[in-house]
């Protein structure tokens, strides 16, 4: 086993550096240019050139090596990462209800933030590199806007026919990104080596002292260098800590700083190529082919990103979060390779209209760090709840650790909030709407459960009271997330029909706080009186349910099913808002929706249509 993984690590790590560092790998397009260039500029002097550059190195090392290489990805839910499966991880463990609930509200938050990053991050990738064509000549800058829409409508309307062949494509592409962009930096340092002096943190910590409100302006922009740093750990479950560590501090990083500091000594020989240090670093034959490479590189940083809000997705809908959605696999052979039709053509939209309302990268910039930043600050706090609660670090250590986290998120954040009004709001404004939807129907959910409780009768008292009803053959699976008390469905059945099959199954299905559930565990099956059976089937949150497959494995029970003498009872429930206090007459009628618009349980649990039938109930609460 380990000479395998050793045999694979080649092939692993390159394929980690194709999805993971999309994001951080296409900073440089617009990092500097941003800082010296952008709403708050920063003068191009060569003291300050020397003193962003050392901020933009350190911040690297602070927030990325160590922050989220070296402590958070430790911090992994069974290989899993990133922000909900964080918060399951911590969830898990958290006795006291009050400090469950504010972890709860945290890690949504920071899944609300993902969905504003998943929408900005192919906007202003794309829009970047396109740019580069005002390089080649200031005649094409009139067709930028339209080429970047027509990439990205292309970029999402190829998403339902997956990503794995492309997929093989992405690595080898962004080694040669990496590659290039170490190389150019690399060429212009030796034109003048002094900028490496900036790799000293004294340099950093000079230009802080001397130009405080320069300094706190800079670190607004100074985060784009860092943004993608997140994807290390939310992907850290496709290719494995160590393949992540080893594309990073063996390849990655080095090519980041070399190409940072290519431009930084490009600035300082000709501060006026600040208009887009990236692209004047290439010489002019190969300004065409960068900008051909460039938007292909920003094409596989927004594939990432849409891939991860369709994981993001499917774990919201697993850990109740939202409701039922399409989820099609788009590979008979990787479990991870999935596409949420809803969740796509939102993105699409929202993209879209990000292009064509900022207009340039530069617009954009302003709205990209607050979503970064917000869902760094929140990940430093929710490792912070783990380093006490699941690695039982001192208090005095992990006050020490993660205050020093906090510190440098709260800089950022805070730096970044004043670019609310050029566009900053976006992100909140999507945050907020994502977060009322999860929270939303999180809780309706739970009054529904509360609600259909109150119907239930106990299992006992109902058995005692079928010895005259008459059975017929076959098999009645009722679908229940209650795992006690009789369905509704069943109770509506008895009613109305006024039998019973010879066989009858309470099914429920059944979401765990670990990312995946091994077949020896999926299974719970309770035999009961009068020919009644209740099953509990375990998922992972990263898991798809699959009723029949689930099914199958019965038999290692003796226990065998027949589709074609099985009937499935689904129950439908019609949401009625009442104007209670438990919840808001505007939540309610947004959950209503959502419970209406939500995908049938038949198509969502890959239940045989022709299988099923639906008893309705009305539920007001």
């Amino acid at each position: 086993m380990q000479s395998d993984a050793h045999k694979n690590l080649p092939a692993i790590t390159i394929a980690a550096i194709g999805v993971v560092f999309g994001d951080i790998g296409t900073s440089p397009l617009y990092a500097l240019k941003e800082i010296f260039n952008g709403h708050h500029p920063i003068p191009v002097t060569p003291e300050n050139i020397l003193g962003i550059l050392s901020m933009v190195v350190w911040s690297i090392v602070a927030l990325v090596s160590v922050k989220y290489v070296a402590i958070i990805m430790r911090a992994d839910n069974r290989g899993e990462g990133g922000s909900l499966a964080l918060l399951a991880l911590v969830t898990e463990r958290a006795k006291n209800p009050r400090m469950s609930w504010i972890i709860t509200l945290l890690g949504i938050f920071a899944a609300a933030l993902f969905y504003g990053d998943s929408m900005i991050t192919p906007a202003i990738s794309v829009l970047s590199a396109v740019e580069g064509l005002e390089i080649i000549t200031p005649t094409l800058k009139p067709y930028v806007i339209p080429i970047t829409l027509l990439i990205i409508t292309g970029l999402f309307f190829i998403q339902k026919r997956g990503t794995g062949t492309v997929g093989l494509f992405f690595g080898p592409v962004m080694v040669a990104w990496f590659g290039i962009l170490g190389i150019l930096g690399a060429l212009e340092i030796m034109h003048n080596p002094g900028v490496l002096m900036a790799l000293l943190p004294s340099y950093a910590f000079h230009f802080i002292v001397s130009h405080p409100g320069l300094a706190f302006l800079a670190l607004g922009s100074v985060v784009l260098a860092v943004t993608g740093g997140e994807a290390l750990y939310t992907d850290m479950g496709h290719f494995g800590r160590f393949p992540i560590r080893l594309a990073w501090f063996g390849f990655v990083m080095p090519a980041l700083v070399l190409n940072y500091f290519g431009q930084g000594a490009l600035l300082l020989a000709e501060p006026e190529a600040i208009a887009s240090p990236f692209f004047h670093l290439a010489p002019d034959w190969a300004l065409v082919p960068m900008v051909g490479l460039a938007t292909l590189a920003t094409v596989i940083a927004s594939q990432a990103v849409i891939s991860g809000a369709f994981s993001v997705a499917r774990q919201s809908i697993q850990m109740g979060l939202l409701p039922r959605m399409q989820i099609i696999h788009t590979s008979g052979k990787e479990e991870g390779q999935i596409y949420v039709p809803f969740t796509n053509w939102t993105l699409y939209l929202a993209v879209v209209a990000l292009v064509i309302g900022f207009k340039n990268s530069s617009n954009l910039a302003a709205a990209y760090g607050i979503a970064v930043t917000g869902t760094m600050l929140i990940d430093t706090i929710l490792v912070a709840f783990v380093m006490v609660l699941l690695w039982r670090w001192n208090l005095l250590t992990v006050a020490l650790v993660a205050g020093v986290m906090l510190v440098i998120d709260i800089a950022f954040f805070a730096a970044n909030a004043i670019k609310i009004p050029e566009g900053g709001w976006f992100p909140i404004a999507m945050a907020l709407v994502s977060f009322t939807v999860l929270t939303t129907w999180r809780r309706g959910r739970r009054l529904v459960a509360d609600e259909m409780a109150k119907q239930s009768i106990p299992m006992d008292d109902f058995l005692q009271s079928i010895d005259d009803v008459h059975r017929i053959n076959g098999t009645a699976i009722f679908m229940t997330s209650a795992k006690e008390g009789v369905p509704p469905a069943l109770l509506h059945n008895l009613k109305h029909n006024q039998v019973l099959h010879e066989r009858v199954v309470l099914v429920t299905v059944q979401t765990m706080p670990t990312p995946h559930v091994n077949d020896m565990d999926r299974i719970y099956l309770h035999p009961m009186r009068q020919g009644f059976q209740r099953l509990i089937i375990r998922y992972g949150f990263m898991e798809s349910p699959d009723v029949p497959g689930a099914l199958e494995q019965c038999k290692r029970f003796g226990e065998r099913f027949d589709m074609m003498e099985t009937t499935f009872y689904l129950s439908r429930e019609t949401i009625v808002p009442s104007l209670a206090r438990k919840f808001s007459p505007l939540r309610g009628r947004l959950f209503a929706v959502m419970s209406k618009n939500a995908t049938s349980a038949s198509d969502f649990f890959h239940i045989p249509t022709n299988r099923v039938v639906e008893l309705g109930t009305q539920l007001v609460i």
